[in-house]
């Protein structure tokens, strides 16, 4: 994960150990791309509602930032209780779509996020009426579907019959839907046109050589509590970081992670071209291989 940190370790002397924690513990960067989408999604809650609600699908590879980001949003807009009536306001509800497009599934799935009681044996229509009467109630603006290109998984008629379910939440409570997948996220929403037309993409797309690669790269250098520069947007480290993640942020992230924790423990207190050669590292194209080499 990476989350958002605008200052380094206090200037008191720490230890390694103390170092090594902070290098992995979990920060966000704000790079351009992800902003805009932030800036977008709040844009979003702050839509009127209509008969009508603009929706959005983010896209991005695996490994790519997707989740964090929308569990950043998420974050900002924690259900509040009125101390006067003791109403609880949940503005961003966050579930996940379930492994296969199941109605039942789905409407245990965000009852369960509500923390609220159900019974399972219940039918769809009555768990339907439940999550509308209890999303009315909690004022819900955006309802967030991680992991949407699980409607892939059913048959025809189960995909349309979920992609029904979202466009009738949509459009009877007058909320703002924000889908999130891999590619494939595409294919399933366009399996409706008129749903699609309302979905706004958002792709996160994998980092190539440019310059907000290499400000990603000064960002990392920054965070790190090494003692000596370790010069990251030099070309030859770059490209090597970049080739050994495939370009995704979670395996940038992965491998500096490693790098930095190694620079401490080895003395080195900087990340070099000959210190990736060092860490403890398989990239995801060897992975897989690896995998498939088991199975033989």
């Amino acid at each position: 994960m990476i989350l958002l940190t605008e200052t380094k370790p206090s200037t008191n002397p720490i230890t390694n150990e103390e170092r090594i924690e902070y290098i992995l513990s979990d920060r966000w960067i704000g790079y351009p791309r992800a902003k805009a989408i932030l800036q977008t999604m709040e844009e979003l809650m702050h839509h009127p509602r209509t008969y009508r609600m603009p929706n959005m699908l983010l896209v991005a590879p695996t490994n790519n930032g997707k989740t964090i980001l929308l569990q950043k949003f998420f974050d900002a807009y924690k259900p509040v209780i009125t101390p006067e009536t003791q109403q609880t306001f949940i503005p961003v509800l966050y579930v996940q779509a379930p492994p296969i497009p199941n109605e039942k599934a789905f409407y245990c799935n965000i009852l369960s996020s509500l923390n609220a009681p159900y019974l399972p044996n219940n039918t769809a229509a009555m768990l339907q009426y439940q999550v509308i009467r209890i999303l009315r109630k909690v004022q819900t603006k955006i309802l967030i579907i991680d992991e949407i290109h699980h409607i892939l998984a059913g048959s025809y008629l189960s995909q349309r019959a979920f992609l029904n379910l979202i466009k009738y939440l949509s459009n009877e409570l007058q909320i703002v839907i924000i889908g999130s997948g891999i590619r494939d996220a595409f294919s399933a929403i366009n399996t409706d046109k008129q749903l699609a037309n309302r979905f706004e993409p958002a792709v996160l797309p994998t980092w190539r050589p440019d310059a907000e690669y290499f400000r990603l790269l000064s960002s990392f250098e920054a965070m790190f509590p090494l003692h000596q520069k370790s010069n990251l947007t030099k070309e030859e480290v770059a490209i090597k970081v970049l080739s050994m993640s495939g370009g995704t942020i979670g395996e940038i992230s992965m491998i500096l992670k490693k790098a930095a924790v190694l620079a401490i423990k080895t003395g080195k207190e900087m990340i070099d071209l000959s210190l990736l050669t060092k860490i403890n590292y398989v990239g995801p194209a060897h992975r897989q291989r690896q995998y498939e080499s088991m199975l033989l």
